[in-house]
């Protein structure tokens, strides 16, 4: 088993329950994977959804943003699957089209190369949607450029929102001593509103350091979010698995070199 991690200490900032395969992954390196989840996500049941779930053969395309929206869709439907056979399914990445297919749907659509909206944006089908009707399936707020777009090119667009992000209650004072002593060697975050609440939850007098710590992203976007706010030093994935996360944390720790003059591009 390698060890090319020597015991670095990396946060872990995916939702606890999306956390293990990383955290495993991590350990497989010889790191120590500290588990801090900077998003919780609480699944939605309400009268809008109940309505939504008995009219979703209005819409052509039934298109999932996420894993989550995969899971805590189905949950609000009792885990029945019948209703989303009505329409054809579209996922943005690979893990998405996992959870459908684990489910027992059949996904017509998914990007070839980039795993994320905009990959879905410029696929063929996504192309041609005038006159046609697509409900996103996602948690509530987030991005709009994919429904924008999608207006943009003559599309009825809708959202179906099961469930929402908050900011965990959480302990931590592991994680500001390991800032203060510097014994944080690296930062995971999978998403705008993890690095976000990352900031909120650490203490402002400590900001500098969380701001030195290296850290890995899944998308430009996020990057630019990191570089906006205050990080030094950035890498991104080549694309949002776990496996491209810990490739990249293992890229950073061989190459400290680069670190110490000033940047890491991925």
């Amino acid at each position: 088993m390698s060890q090319t991690l020597k015991k670095q200490n990396i946060l872990v900032t995916r939702p606890a329950h999306q956390a293990d395969n990383l955290c495993d992954l991590i350990e497989q390196q010889g790191g120590q994977a500290i588990r801090f989840p900077t998003l919780e996500i609480v699944g939605l049941k309400n009268t809008r959804i109940k309505q939504q779930f008995e009219r979703l053969k209005q819409w052509h395309w039934l298109i999932f943003i996420s894993t989550n929206a995969v899971n805590f869709a189905l949950a609000a439907n009792n885990g029945k699957i019948d209703a989303f056979k009505a329409c054809s399914i579209a996922a943005v990445g690979k893990a998405t089209e996992k959870a459908l297919i684990s489910a027992g749907l059949t996904v017509e659509l998914m990007p070839e190369n980039n795993f994320n909206t905009e990959g879905l944006l410029a696929t063929e089908a996504m192309q041609r949607v005038n006159d046609q009707n697509c409900l996103i399936v996602r948690g509530v707020g987030g991005r709009e450029t994919l429904a924008n777009s999608l207006r943009e090119r003559g599309a009825k667009v809708n959202y179906m929102e099961v469930y929402n992000r908050e900011i965990p209650m959480l302990d931590q004072s592991n994680v500001e001593n390991m800032l203060k002593n510097q014994t944080l060697d690296a930062i995971t975050i999978t998403s705008g509103d993890a690095l976000k609440n990352l900031v909120t939850m650490i203490r402002a007098d400590l900001a500098e350091d969380l701001f030195s710590v290296p850290l890995i992203v899944i998308s430009n976007r996020i990057k630019q979010l990191a570089e906006d706010i205050g990080f030094k030093i950035i890498a991104v994935t080549d694309n949002p698995s776990d496996t491209a996360i810990i490739k990249t944390v293992v890229q950073m720790g061989m190459n400290s070199s680069k670190l110490i003059n000033g940047g890491y591009s991925g």
